[in-house]
């Protein structure tokens, strides 16, 4: 299982304000059968690296279709096949175990 994390971005808009374009491609994860979680800056997706990556494809067009010109998308993918689960909440359980605060 994979986890990525995707932030689109349009550039050139007649607004600095990018969160109506942000709700769009959550959108498209959220019709999907993938776990997602949003964050401050981006979306965090689990699931397997195809389902992922056609996913990722369809939220890179979501600016394209309602104008923007431009889009520039960041996708960070940690795919881990040594062990039976990975996924988010394990990566964060992970290193909350191991925090001494």
């Amino acid at each position: 299982m994979a986890v990525v994390e995707i932030s689109v971005a349009p550039l050139g808009t007649s607004t600095p304000s990018v969160s109506a374009y942000v709700a769009a491609c959550v959108e498209v994860v959220a019709a999907s059968s993938l776990a997602y979680q949003l964050n401050p800056m981006g979306t965090v997706i689990e699931g397997s690296i195809d389902e992922i990556f056609d996913v990722v494809k369809k939220m890179h067009e979501v600016p394209f279709d309602q104008g923007a010109e431009r889009v520039s998308t960041l996708i960070k993918i940690d795919d881990r096949r040594d062990c039976g689960q990975h996924s988010m909440s394990g990566k964060v359980d992970a290193v909350v175990d191991k925090l001494n605060l």
